[in-house]
């Protein structure tokens, strides 16, 4: 046994490999940031290099955190040393921990090599194969290379030359012609063509991966293909969100990138038939429905990629948001919910590697007395809320719906030195925790008593609650209320949470008593719709409907919003308003700039708003039109 041992410690020693769980790979990947991209080498090395890596992470990383990169940059902010220095330091997860560093990409998969099968090789010239080779990567442990043999490419020095990984899955034929033609039967299947060399690699991958149960239908991942190549400066650089891959291809998630609409052919697939796109991605969803029984939500990262597909930026007819809606609401339709790596501060990098990092069991957070709110003068003596001239408002701190954005915004916005001068209520989706339990550990663990954590919309994770409710329009299934409440529960319980501080409708219904019945068992002390009357009460839980945007930069100018708005709204003196990625000095400006105003206009905590608006609400029975 001695002697087996020592032959095994030998054989992983020669050939470089990473296996201990306290040796962790380090490499860097921001020189793929810094390629021209106005040439085609430069293209290529910024593409080809990050997916190999991501997919190369999510394989080694599924059991163990073994490699870390460095990949994004906010700014001036360098994301990834932020969160390896933040928990590297003495006492925290990561210290101690030894470390090897590689140089290039070569010594990178060589050291990998054993813990991987092989290569997943893809065509450069049928944009969804990129997508479909992360997902076949995931599930029989290869790395997504680009079949490229001209000196130079990744794939002549990874697969031609260097560590010579063994192709295992060839999405081209091996003398680079196409595998997928868009007619006849998909390759060695009984099944036609769509028509569209965009469609029939997802097709065959779910001939072949997912009515087979090879694939895990309970994650799903949209993120933009290789269609990105064609105008890789239409937004920030890094929005290829390859470096996003990582944490699917750990979990042997599906990946697509699909239209929504179905009144037009995809903007990317002009020729295709009105609606294969949607039809395509209605296959994926039910079938992960059924083979999650109905009693599990499919977790899709990823958001449209407005920029450069499926709205009017791209030669469509849809603008953004509705676009973002259309999404949610067919997701939601199938049991199925967003973490919304959107546009802007959509990249995010090591999930694979993070998904291990040790949470707490719970994170409790307190809620207000009835005599702590007597003793500041906001309870009469009898238990009336005491409104004088008062107007009560509270801030939809946002939107942190995502993975990336609170990633990549700590350290500019949660950081700001003003954090704690004002209460504010963190929005922030619970289910965040799968991919970056250590941001929301870090809100935890250094939030001041000014800092209550709501949940974000519309709870743990983006989904359109009305599409749950029967008789559900678009997929037919029976309702998705049980399961939504069930998969909400642990969430809200883990994380102290009791509030949901936005619930997005959109196009969907409004929430009938059902919808408020599922909500009422998991965020008992308030939820925030737009499709509601402008207050009321569900039992004992507060209803209040979503108000005004504020995101103007101007301190100044948003405070004269919010007092217009709370002028408008003199019906009732409970006021909500959302903002999207402003700093802790940003809010204390604007309380500032409030006071000049109206010194009548308070700031509340989170527990003291929702506990006022109830008692003020069951006084008399109220509910405000």
């Amino acid at each position: 046994m001695k002697l087996l041992s020592t032959l095994l410690s030998f054989l992983l020693l020669s050939t470089g490999v990473v296996l201990s769980q306290n040796k962790i790979g380090k490499f860097d990947l921001r020189y793929t940031l810094a390629t021209d991209l106005d040439t085609k080498d430069g293209i290529n090395t910024a593409w080809d290099d990050v997916h190999a890596v991501a997919s190369l992470q999510g394989v080694v990383n599924r059991d163990a955190p073994r490699l870390y990169v460095y990949f994004v940059m906010e700014g001036n902010n360098d994301i990834d040393k932020y969160w390896w220095d933040k928990y590297s330091s003495e006492g925290q997860w990561l210290y101690n921990k030894s470390t090897e560093t590689y140089d290039n990409i070569e010594s990178l998969f060589s050291a990998y090599s054993t813990l991987i099968k092989g290569v997943v090789v893809y065509d450069e010239n049928i944009a969804s194969t990129s997508n479909v080779a992360s997902a076949i990567a995931g599930i029989e442990d290869l790395v997504a290379i680009r079949y490229d043999n001209t000196p130079g490419s990744l794939y002549s020095r990874l697969v031609l030359n260097g560590p010579k990984l063994k192709v295992k899955r060839w999405l081209i034929n091996k003398d680079g012609s196409p595998l997928f033609t868009a007619k006849g039967n998909l390759p060695d299947t009984n099944r036609q063509s769509s028509g569209s060399l965009k469609n029939d690699p997802y097709l065959w991958f779910i001939e072949h991966y997912v009515k087979t149960g090879k694939c895990n239908t309970e994650y799903g991942a949209y993120y933009i293909d290789q269609y990105w190549k064609k105008n890789p400066k239409a937004t920030v650089r890094n929005h290829h969100t390859l470096s996003n891959h990582d944490f699917f291809i750990s979990k042997k998630a599906f990946f697509f990138d699909l239209s929504p609409w179905g009144d037009e052919p995809a903007t990317d697939d002009p020729n295709q038939t009105i609606g294969t796109d949607l039809n395509t991605l209605k296959e994926f969803l039910l079938l992960s429905y059924k083979q999650n029984e109905g009693n599990k939500l499919c977790y899709i990262g990823g958001f449209p990629a407005w920029a450069y597909k499926y709205t009017m930026h791209a030669g469509g007819s849809h603008d953004d948001v509705p676009t973002e809606w259309e999404f949610s609401r067919i997701i939601s339709a199938y049991n199925a919910f967003k973490d919304a790596d959107a546009i802007g501060y959509g990249a995010l990098a090591n999930a694979s590697f993070w998904q291990h990092f040790p949470l707490k069991e719970k994170y409790p957070q307190d809620w207000v007395s009835h005599s702590d709110l007597k003793e500041r003068g906001l309870l009469t003596a009898d238990g009336k809320v005491d409104i004088g001239k008062r107007n009560f408002i509270i801030f939809y701190v946002g939107d942190y719906d995502a993975s990336a954005w609170v990633s990549q915004r700590t350290p500019s916005i949660w950081d700001d030195k003003n954090r704690g001068q004002v209460p504010l209520m963190w929005c922030i989706s619970p289910v965040l925790g799968k991919r970056v339990p250590h941001v929301l550990h870090n809100f935890r663990t250094t939030a001041t008593k000014n800092d209550y954590f709501a949940a974000a919309d519309n709870g743990a994770g983006y989904i359109m609650p009305g599409m749950l409710q029967e008789p559900r329009a678009i997929s037919g299934l029976p309702s998705g209320l049980n399961t939504w409440a069930n998969h909400n529960k642990p969430y809200y319980d883990k994380w102290g949470l009791t509030i949901s501080g936005f619930v997005i409708d959109g196009e969907a219904p409004a929430l009938n008593k059902l919808g408020l019945d599922c909500y009422a068992s998991f965020s008992p002390n308030g939820i925030v719709p737009q499709k509601t009357p402008l207050a009321k009460m569900h039992g004992d839980m507060p209803v209040l409907r979503a108000g005004h945007d504020v995101n103007q930069n101007d301190p100044a100018v948003a405070a004269q919003t919010i007092v217009d708005q709370v002028n408008e709204r003199s019906m009732i003196p409970f006021h909500w308003f959302r903002n999207i990625l402003k700093t802790p000095t940003w809010y204390v400006e604007v309380v500032n700039e409030l006071k000049k105003l109206d010194e009548n206009i308070i700031l509340l905590d989170a527990p003291t708003f929702f506990e006022l608006l109830r008692i003020y609400l069951k006084e008399e029975g109220r509910v405000i039109e």
